[in-house]
């Protein structure tokens, strides 16, 4: 019987060369031999991995299944062998990302080119939305979340801080007055996001834990920070976002900041993994970069007071 790790090493590289005689002299290995654990792993399976043809391999649907596990377990094993030199593991292998979606659009997706010209053997998959998705059910790597995090069974690192502020368009505040203290918001419309739980659609807390709420109304809900943003500088309302959102705008004058001498609510921007175990070199290859980039003061912050 032949080793079953060795046959997943075989059609990894097989699929990633697109060849089997490229995998073989990848691994010197004869042609012969990378066809006998193909076959192999095919006939232990069930199923047909690779579709061959004079010119190239491809993949079946089972055989794209069974590479992302294939390449999970094999970066497993190279981190339990390596594990008395972690610094030594080089980062490889497919990293499952889950980001929110305006954070990731703004900031994550800019900084992957870099990621991937330090560590060209990481591939990330990339996903965007603003739910809280479950990391061990639907096979994340990592999670990026915007929030101040409970005690959970996760294991979440702080990779860039996230204030918040009140702001408004030059036109509404010149139409509508700007408030000067918080009871002024009452009179205000008070565009909400519908997702916040301190920052929501009809509350807005104040302080550093947002330990002073206050009552708001508006007559825009939205479950995206983006919408709210692009109506803010259209004139229809106030909005209590991060700066990462809403950074450029501030900087550029289409919107003005307000009640800045209120304490607002601070967030901060964590990497989360599952407990239990090691995190695999790519995930720590990809938090030290978010680190890095990110601190002492991240570039959306930048030229804020």
């Amino acid at each position: 019987m032949l080793d079953r790790v060795t046959g997943m090493q075989v059609f990894s590289r097989a699929a990633g060369l697109g060849s089997l005689s490229a995998a073989g002299r990848a691994l010197h290995m004869s042609q012969t031999m990378v066809t006998k654990h193909i076959g192999a792993l095919e006939e232990r399976l069930g199923v047909k991995l690779l579709h061959r043809s004079t010119r190239r391999l491809t993949l079946t649907e089972a055989g794209r299944t069974y590479l992302q596990a294939c390449e999970r377990i094999l970066a497993e094993i190279e981190e339990a062998e390596a594990s008395a030199g972690l610094d030594r593991v080089e980062p490889r292998g497919r990293l499952r990302l889950n980001v929110p979606l305006t954070f990731g659009f703004r900031e994550i997706a800019p900084a992957l080119a870099e990621f991937s010209r330090l560590y060209p053997a990481v591939s990330v998959e990339l996903g965007l939305n603003d739910r809280i998705v479950d990391l061990m059910e639907e096979g994340w790597d990592l999670a990026i979340r915007i929030a101040k995090l409970k005690d959970s069974s996760l294991v979440a690192r702080r990779i860039a801080p996230c204030r918040t502020v009140v702001c408004a368009s030059r036109d509404y505040l010149k139409e509508r007055g700007i408030p000067r203290k918080l009871e002024d918001l009452e009179r205000h419309n008070c565009l909400g996001y519908t997702l916040g739980t301190t920052i929501g659609a009809d509350h807005w807390g104040f302080g550093r834990d947002g330990e002073t709420m206050v009552r708001v109304s508006g007559n825009l809900r939205a479950n995206n920070g983006d919408a709210l943003l692009s109506a803010a500088i259209a004139g229809q309302g106030l909005i209590y976002q991060p700066t990462f959102l809403v950074g450029d705008a501030l900087r550029g004058g289409a919107l003005i900041r307000v009640l800045a001498r209120q304490p607002t609510y601070e967030l901060g921007i964590h990497a989360v993994l599952p407990s239990g175990r090691q995190a695999p070199a790519k995930v720590r290859a990809f938090m030290d970069f978010l680190h890095r980039r990110f601190t002492p003061v991240p570039a959306w912050d930048e030229g804020l007071a």
